[in-house]
């Protein structure tokens, strides 16, 4: 089962975000993991996960967790998330994304 962490400020402003990819996921039948973190909570948890997706908000911790995840989880993809499909919670779009960085 692939395990996709959100990364934002306080874990509190995707979880609807990750509500939306789950829903999505499911009319897929995919089985997958979608969580949400808030930035210091969400390092211990990158070397047990598949992908890393950060909120526009905290876009500027991009290279400290790149750096962070070749160290303990090479190849992990990590990346913002767009930030109008983060404004419009299109989970559709940002779990379909998700699934384009793990190769899926």
């Amino acid at each position: 089962m692939k395990k996709i962490m959100l990364v934002c400020s306080a874990g509190m402003s995707t979880s609807l975000l990750v509500t939306k990819m789950e829903q999505s996921a499911e009319k897929l039948g995919d089985e997958v993991e979608i969580f949400a973190l808030p930035m210091s909570d969400g390092m211990s948890r990158i070397p047990t996960i598949d992908c890393v997706l950060l909120g526009p908000q905290v876009r500027f911790n991009l290279g400290k967790i790149k750096e962070e995840a070749d160290k303990v989880n090479p190849g992990l993809p990590v990346e913002v998330i767009d930030m109008k499909d983060y404004g419009m919670m299109n989970g559709e779009k940002v779990y379909a994304h998700a699934k384009k960085l793990m190769g899926e």
